[in-house]
C-alpha cells in the first residue's frame, strides 16, 4: 500500500468565548510502505477567531504513522522441493521459480515500508525442537533489501546431498512465534507468520507433529493478535504425484487468514507468477490499519469526543467521513483501541479493506474544537 498522509486538527480553547471549529487539514508525503510519513513531522495551523478577535481554535498538522507491519517467513527446502528421488521433486519446477519469485518480492521496492524476517527449515542440527527457530537466518530488515536473496542463493542446493529432511512444522511454527513475541516486546508493531511449505508434517514425532497439532498452534497465535498466512507449492501434475498441500487450508483457517493460497506446479513461469500474487496479497492483506493518536500540538489536549476521521479515496477531490462506531456494526467506520483510554484509532473492517486497496488513499483525522462523536463510557 502507498503510505497515507494523515491530517490532524487540534483544537485548544484559549478564551471562554465560543469559537467555532477548525477547519479539516492534510499533510505530509505519499510513499510506498503501508506507514504515514509526514518526512520532519511539519505543523500547520489556521483556525477562527472568537467576537473579540481572540484565537480561540486552531487546526494544526500532527505527525502520526500507521503500525508497522512485520513479516515472518519461514520457508521449507526439505528434499521435496527439489531433490529429484522422485519425478515430482524436481528443483527446476518447484524450488527454482518460487525462489525467484520470493527474492523478487523482498527486493521490490512495492514492499518498501514493511520489515520481514526469514527462517529456513528443516534445521540441520536439531530440526524438531522449536528452540531451533527462535533465531531467524535473516533477522527483521526493512524491506526492500537484497539480504533475503543472498540468504536463499547461500542455501541453494546444488546436489541431492545439499537437501535437508524433514517438515517439522510444529516445531517451526512454535519457534517463530516465540521469536514474534520476543520481538514486539521490544519492537511493537503487527506481525505475521508467513508459512511456505510444499508438504504436510513429517519428520518428528508422528503423535505431536501432525496438521492438526499446528491448526492448534496458529489458532492460539491467532488468539494473541499473530495471523498466519500459508502458501501452499503443489506437487507438479505429473503421473503418481500426491496431494500434499491441500489439508494446508485448516492451518491458514486456524491462523485467520481464511485460506492458503496452494500453488499449482509444472510450468516454472506461471509457478513464479502465481507465487508472485501470493505475497502480493500478503502484503496489501498485511497493512496495518491501527495509527497512534499522536499527542496535541503545541500543548493542546486531546478530547477523544473531538475526534474526527475523513478517508479521500486516489483521484476524489473531496474527501468522505467515516463513522465513528465502537462496536465496528456500520459500514465504513473506525473506533478507538480503549474507549475508557484510547491511544489508538482503528479502522473497521470495511474501512480497513478499502484503505488496503487503495494504494493512493489519503486519511485525515481531524482534533476538532467541539464534540463530534459520543464516545461510551
Amino acid at each position: 500500500m502507498t503510505a497515507a498522509a494523515v491530517g490532524f486538527g487540534c483544537g485548544a480553547n484559549t478564551s471562554d468565548d465560543d469559537g467555532g471549529s477548525g477547519s479539516p487539514s492534510s499533510g505530509g508525503t505519499s510513499g510506498t510502505d503501508g506507514s504515514l510519513d509526514f518526512g520532519e513531522g511539519e505543523t500547520t495551523s489556521s483556525g477562527s477567531t472568537g467576537p473579540g478577535g481572540d484565537g480561540v481554535c486552531a487546526t494544526q498538522t500532527a505527525t502520526a504513522g500507521l503500525q508497522p507491519v512485520y513479516l515472518s517467513f519461514a520457508f521449507d527446502v526439505s528434499g521435496s522441493m527439489g531433490k529429484g528421488d522422485k519425478d515430482w521433486h524436481d528443483k527446476a519446477l518447484k524450488w527454482d521459480p518460487v525462489v525467484a519469485a520470493t527474492k523478487q518480492f523482498f527486493a521490490d521496492p512495492a514492499s518498501e515500508g514493511l520489515s520481514a524476517s526469514l527462517t529456513f527449515f528443516p534445521d540441520q542440527t536439531d530440526k524438531c525442537e522449536s528452540l531451533s527457530y527462535t533465531t531467524p537466518d535473516v533477522p527483521p530488515t526493512l524491506l526492500p533489501s537484497q539480504a533475503f536473496g543472498a540468504a536463499l542463493d547461500a542455501i541453494d542446493p546444488q546436489t541431492s546431498s545439499d537437501w535437508r529432511g524433514g517438515t517439522p512444522t510444529v516445531p517451526v511454527m512454535e519457534g517463530t512465534i516465540a521469536f514474534i513475541e520476543a520481538q514486539s516486546q521490544s519492537t511493537p508493531g503487527k506481525y505475521a507468520i508467513v508459512l511456505v511449505t510444499d508438504g504436510y508434517p513429517q519428520g518428528c514425532d508422528d503423535a505431536i507433529d501432525t496438521v492438526p497439532a499446528v491448526v492448534a498452534v496458529a489458532d492460539a497465535a491467532f488468539a494473541k493478535g499473530i495471523p498466519t498466512y500459508v502458501i501452499g507449492v503443489a506437487n507438479p501434475p505429473i503421473s503418481g504425484a500426491p496431494d500434499t498441500v491441500s489439508d494446508l487450508q485448516q492451518i491458514a483457517a486456524a491462523g485467520g487468514t481464511n485460506e492458503a493460497v496452494l500453488i499449482d506446479t509444472g510450468d516454472p513461469s506461471q509457478t513464479a507468477a502465481a507465487f508472485k500474487a501470493a505475497v502480493d496479497r500478503i502484503r496489501s492483506a498485511s497493512v496495518s490499519c491501527t495509527m497512534a493518536i499522536p499527542p496535541a500540538p503545541d500543548g493542546g489536549t486531546f478530547d477523544k469526543e473531538k475526534v474526527r476521521v475523513l478517508y479521500t479515496a486516489s483521484g476524489a477531490n473531496a474527501p468522505t467521513e467515516l463513522t465513528y462506531d465502537q462496536t465496528c456494526a456500520t459500514e465504513d467506520a473506525w473506533r478507538y483501541d480503549d474507549p475508557a483510554n484510547p491511544t489508538q484509532i482503528v479502522l473497521c473492517g470495511s474501512a480497513c479493506a478499502t484503505v488496503q486497496a487503495d494504494l493512493n488513499a489519503v486519511l485525515n483525522v481531524d482534533f476538532t474544537c467541539e464534540s463530534v462523536i459520543q464516545v461510551p463510557l
